[in-house]
């Protein structure tokens, strides 16, 4: 898929979404061993994950009924998983597991943002953090695009 088209269906994807409420979920501290080198697979180190989730909450916002939103607790246990359950290499792979699992774990929620943060990379400077965010949206025949 050419980059142009990619950046249509994003551009799409977050006008459709631009009525859609947030439901937010900042610092998850999870030891995980993620990392290029050995020392970080063997050891492992601390990440910290804050999830944006795009959801409607108009239903929620009336009835006060959690059966009519997402559970924040569900949501802190399923990033979790896709973030420990394997290791691997890159951030970047590491944050789309959870998008992933997000996404199919909640159908409430149509588009995910997911920041992990390393802190503590084996990088040779000093800084105060590094890390990735994805976003990604839930496909649907709206968003889709042909050439």
């Amino acid at each position: 898929m050419s980059e142009t088209v990619q950046a249509l269906r994003v551009a799409a994807a977050i006008e459709e979404q631009a009525m859609t409420d947030t439901i937010f979920i900042t610092g998850v501290v999870i030891h995980a061993r993620h990392g290029v080198m050995e020392h970080e697979t063997e050891v492992g180190q601390r990440f910290v994950i804050d999830l944006e989730l795009s959801v409607d909450l108009s239903e929620s916002s009336r009835t006060d009924r959690l059966a009519d939103t997402v559970s924040y607790s569900n949501v802190v246990a399923t990033a979790t998983a896709a973030f420990k359950n394997t290791n691997y290499k890159l951030l970047e792979r590491a944050a789309g597991a959870v998008a992933d699992a997000i996404l199919a774990a909640f159908p409430r929620t149509s588009a995910i943002k997911v920041t992990v943060h390393k802190p503590h990379a084996p990088i040779a400077a000093i800084f105060e953090d590094v890390g990735v965010v994805l976003i990604r949206t839930r496909q649907s025949p709206s968003t889709w695009l042909t050439c």
